[in-house]
């Protein structure tokens, strides 16, 4: 899907709104996670919404502005965790419940630690700069870390797309 020409100056659409509460199925049974056939469009537009965001801090970057970066890294780094914890409630859990081979299941999990090792590894770049006065020697450092992360965020982004969301279907 062209991620990283995206993430470096592809592309650039504004964020879109989207409505990330999960749903509830109340006919579901009272343990589990059911079925959602919405989930993966969903966990797909998060992803768009997370690379425009990206953009949009590159680009303050690349235009020299500094002062406005870090409310966009909160913004980021909201919409992030927000769309993390969608995947590890509804997507991993349920993914857990219904495959049934020793095979697959171990698949699922290592991607899944994986996958929270990228995380952590965004989180931490937005905390290291979230707060912090860009000065000439920090910009250099933070336009390095920027193309590190962007990297990560990238490759997590398409290998969630290619190898694990296709794995979601309804039991």
């Amino acid at each position: 899907m062209g991620f990283f020409s995206r993430l470096f100056g592809g592309d650039k659409q504004d964020s879109r709104q989207h409505n990330n509460h999960a749903r509830v199925d109340t006919s579901a049974p009272a343990r589990g996670i059911s079925y959602d056939a919405s989930l993966i469009e969903r966990l797909k537009n998060d992803h768009e919404d997370l690379v425009a965001l990206y953009q949009k801090i590159g680009g303050l970057l690349e235009t020299g502005k500094y002062g406005d970066i870090r409310s966009e890294l909160v913004n980021f780094k909201t919409r992030f965790e927000a769309h993390i914890l969608t995947e590890n409630v509804r997507f991993y859990v349920y993914l857990e419940q219904q495959l049934q081979d020793t095979h697959n299941i171990e698949l699922m999990r290592d991607f899944r630690r994986e996958m929270n090792t990228i995380a952590r590894g965004v989180v931490e770049f937005v905390k290291k700069y979230q707060f912090t006065a860009f000065d000439a020697g920090l910009r250099e450092q933070f336009a390095q870390d920027y193309r590190t992360v962007g990297g990560l965020l990238a490759q997590r982004i398409e290998r969630e797309e290619s190898n694990l969301y296709p794995l979601y279907q309804h039991g």
